[in-house]
């Protein structure tokens, strides 16, 4: 029998070509889910909000890239060694190295700025469907600001930028806790604080359908995260530059694809025995909740493992979203379900695929990163009502955010004065 061909091994420059385009195309799928965002809310805040809450998506996405270039990824990245946080002071790329033939950085500064950034929006984007239809415009804008200039990138040094957390060995591959827990706790303050929309929980002790604008919407918003959550979490394997690299990807797409499928079938199978009828929203919900879930660690299970952690996590949707209506805390979108219940369940599911984490350490992450933004967030949240006011009238919010905040219909052929 012939021996096996000899693998030659890549140069530095061939490398640093596949890393840098492993960032860039990655960070395009993420920019994507930009855009799933936008059409889920869409498709789940009522006829006449929609018009705002496309706006809110817009400019939330906006102020990210402004605020991660001016403060963020210099916090987050820039001699944290350890600590608890990096360094004031805005962004630069420096690929001169590389210009003169020095492949050693492995990849160019600025595709691993872009790929960074995109993340900052997505956890902003988490809190803009939860406090939908009943907070103003400017002061939600105000809250993203610090949301990402401050509060993403403080927590984000602890792990991803070599901090505390880091060095305890906490686990998180692509922001189960750093990314969606953050927007979760995030939206979680700010809907306990703004309040629930007028008639959501009524006096005699029921919860009134609030039906949003278009199912349509919100399952191509869906389909839109999913895609994009590929480049979420293949492209967090930070490389593309071995046959390793590639086939880590690989195994990470698949992981990825097949948790979110067992989000949507437990949210359906649940839902059905629950309600006797299947929930749609549920399902999509379903599916996302399986996207966090398997985001801490989609590079260690078997496809079973990560069929399993989805399923947890379309199981968890369900079950805490009448858990948050007895409470009387109104999530328009159900991102506090999603994003944190998913979150923190896809956090400590790691240690079951990876015997590197321990469940102590995963579970002081969660703690760390819940309490410092819950208490950031709170304070933030508390100034603006105070200085700014966060809750629109009673007459606006039964006109609807689009007349007031825009002045302007997402379907103006409709009659909206009773929705």
């Amino acid at each position: 029998m012939a021996a096996a061909p000899a693998q030659a091994a890549v140069t530095s420059e061939t490398a640093y070509i596949f890393n840098t385009f492993s960032f860039l195309i990655h960070g395009a799928l993420v920019l994507w889910m930009a855009a799933g965002f936008a059409m889920l809310e869409s498709g789940l805040v009522r006829t006449k909000s929609v018009t705002t809450i496309l706006l809110k998506n817009l400019a939330l996405f906006s102020i990210a890239g402004v605020t991660y270039f001016l403060v963020g990824y210099n916090l987050m990245y820039d001699g944290v060694d350890g600590g608890v946080v990096g360094s004031l002071g805005w962004w630069g790329a420096d690929d001169s190295a590389a210009l003169n033939g020095d492949f050693s950085a492995g990849y160019a500064a600025a595709s691993d700025w872009f790929f960074q950034m995109v993340f900052v929006a997505t956890a902003a984007s988490i809190v803009s469907g939860a406090l939908a239809e009943r907070i103003k415009l400017w002061p939600f804008l105000v809250f993203v600001t610090v949301l990402t200039a401050v509060i993403y990138p403080v927590q984000g040094a602890w792990h991803w930028g070599g901090g505390w957390l880091a060095e305890r060995g906490f686990a998180d591959f692509a922001g189960s806790t750093i990314v969606h827990s953050v927007g979760g706790w995030a939206a979680l303050t700010g809907a306990i604080i703004v309040g629930a929309r007028a008639g959501k929980y009524r006096e005699d002790g029921r919860v009134a359908a609030m039906p949003g604008s278009s199912l349509p919407l919100a399952t191509l918003g869906t389909f839109i995260l999913w895609f994009g959550w590929l480049g979420f979490n293949g492209g967090s394997q930070l490389a593309l530059g071995s046959a390793a690299d590639a086939i880590a990807i690989a195994n990470i797409y698949a992981n990825t694809t097949i948790a979110s499928a067992g989000g949507v079938l437990a949210a359906m199978g649940l839902s059905q025995l629950l309600n006797r009828k299947v929930d749609l929203t549920m399902a999509l919900n379903g599916a996302l909740a399986g996207l966090v879930s398997i985001t801490a660690g989609p590079d260690t299970p078997s496809l079973g493992m990560a069929l399993l952690i989805g399923a947890v996590g379309g199981t968890l949707v369900v079950a805490t979203v009448p858990l948050l209506d007895r409470l009387k805390i109104d999530d328009v979108v159900g991102a506090i379900p999603v994003h944190l219940a998913a979150g923190i369940w896809g956090t400590l599911a790691v240690p079951l695929t990876n015997g590197e984490a321990s469940f102590a350490t995963q579970a002081l992450g969660i703690v760390a990163v819940g309490g410092f933004v819950t208490a950031v967030s709170t304070v933030v949240w508390l100034v603006l009502k105070a200085v700014m006011g966060l809750r629109i009238s009673q007459q606006v919010e039964s006109l609807g955010l689009d007349q007031a905040e825009t002045g302007m219909r997402a379907y103006p052929e409709f009659n909206l004065s009773s929705r």
